[in-house]
């Protein structure tokens, strides 16, 4: 079965959202190694987020967060072997190695993280610059009768009735 449409049309009257087509790639494929480890995503209000991953038996050494071109990327693993001494009976608690990397929207920023009872916690928050933020435009209009607004302008109007 073939995942793949094309989003042709929607480029056509949008202009700059080329990235979108990568979005929604990445969206349709599936790998399995994005269930481990487990995670949320949550809305805290209407400028803040935060992910949070289930980082059982990590400390702080044997994770990595980094942002590079507006993807954060989080790695973990073990960074020290076991001891030899230890023999697991049952071991259920995985230690695997992971890459977990998600895209952030425009103007998302990784505000900070901490690891807290086997939860890593990555706080975003949407920082709009003013230059960014909508503003309105005022039209300008002149206070003349058209005729006269529209000779200044250099345009002729001719205003005989037709």
């Amino acid at each position: 079965m073939n995942t793949a449409f094309s989003l042709a049309p929607l480029f056509r009257s949008s202009i700059g959202f080329d990235r979108f087509n990568d979005l929604f790639e990445t969206a349709l494929r599936s790998d399995a190694a994005t269930s481990y480890p487990p995670y949320n995503v949550e809305k805290h209000g209407d400028d803040d987020y935060r992910i949070v991953i289930a980082a059982a038996g990590l400390q702080d050494a044997d994770l990595d967060i980094q942002v590079e071109r507006d993807v954060l990327t989080i790695t973990g693993g073990r960074r020290e072997k076991a001891s030899e001494q230890v023999q697991y009976l049952h071991q259920g608690i995985a230690q695997r190695a992971f890459k977990l990397s998600f895209r952030l929207a425009d103007h998302i920023e990784v505000r900070g993280a901490s690891l807290k009872h086997g939860l890593l916690n990555v706080d975003l928050v949407r920082r709009v610059p003013e230059a960014a933020k909508p503003r309105r435009i005022s039209i300008a209009g002149d206070s003349l009768p058209q005729t006269a607004g529209a000779a200044a302008n250099g345009v002729t109007v001719d205003q005989r009735a037709a």
